[in-house]
């Protein structure tokens, strides 16, 4: 049985956002960056292969698009 590979190109994540990282978040079901607004950094920090250089970078992302992580609303 061939394992689907996924396309990068395909998901609205940050392109520079380490490989671990962006396995972790596809493997939890976010592949547009638009869900992690319905998500808390609390538990995406979590996700094994999840660390604060990669929360910072989708939090910047979000950010650029007038969004945040549910949990840092003010």
């Amino acid at each position: 049985m061939k394992r689907e590979q996924h396309d990068p190109q395909a998901d609205s994540l940050p392109i520079k956002l380490a490989s671990p990282a962006r396995r972790a978040l596809v493997n939890a079901g976010y592949i547009h960056l638009e869900q992690l607004a319905e998500a808390s950094a609390a538990d995406l920090k979590q996700l094994h292969g999840m660390g604060p250089k990669a929360l910072d970078q989708l939090r910047h992302a979000l950010a650029a698009k007038g969004l945040s992580f549910a949990d840092e609303r003010t």
